[in-house]
């Protein structure tokens, strides 16, 4: 079966650390990049991220950038977001899908479509 699997949700008390994977299964990550993004309740779907297909560009949503950073592990299909210093607005489920990455200098695009490869989600609770 052709898809992407996210793991590693969890509940987590502010200022705390997860991390997250998204797993390829029935196909390869290798040369594709991957956009994680979240959604909160009752909120627009959020790209909070994302790698190039060989991991050498990052990019990162204002909201996240210096708590979050996302790496590859190509060899195994699979790409992890971690996260550190985690607040409540973090609360969310966490989905990763492959799509488009690109960044230069200061800017920063990032996007999947809906017939890119997207993953269940995970979900994510930061509370006291």
């Amino acid at each position: 079966q052709v898809q992407l699997v996210e793991s590693g949700g969890d509940l987590v008390q502010p200022g705390g650390s997860l991390r997250l994977s998204c797993a390829a299964s029935g196909f390869s990550l290798d040369y594709k990049s991957v956009v994680w993004f979240r959604q909160a309740p009752g909120k627009e779907r959020e790209a909070v991220g994302c790698i190039s297909g060989r991991g050498s560009t990052t990019a990162y949503a204002d909201s996240v950038r210096g708590r979050f950073t996302i790496s590859r592990d190509n060899s195994r299909s699979t790409v992890y977001l971690q996260m550190d210093a985690l607040k409540p607005e973090d609360t969310a489920v966490y989905l990763c899908a492959t799509g488009f990455c690109m960044k230069s200098g200061n800017s920063h695009a990032m996007s999947a479509a809906p017939d890119d490869y997207w993953g269940q989600g995970t979900r994510v609770t930061v509370s006291s």
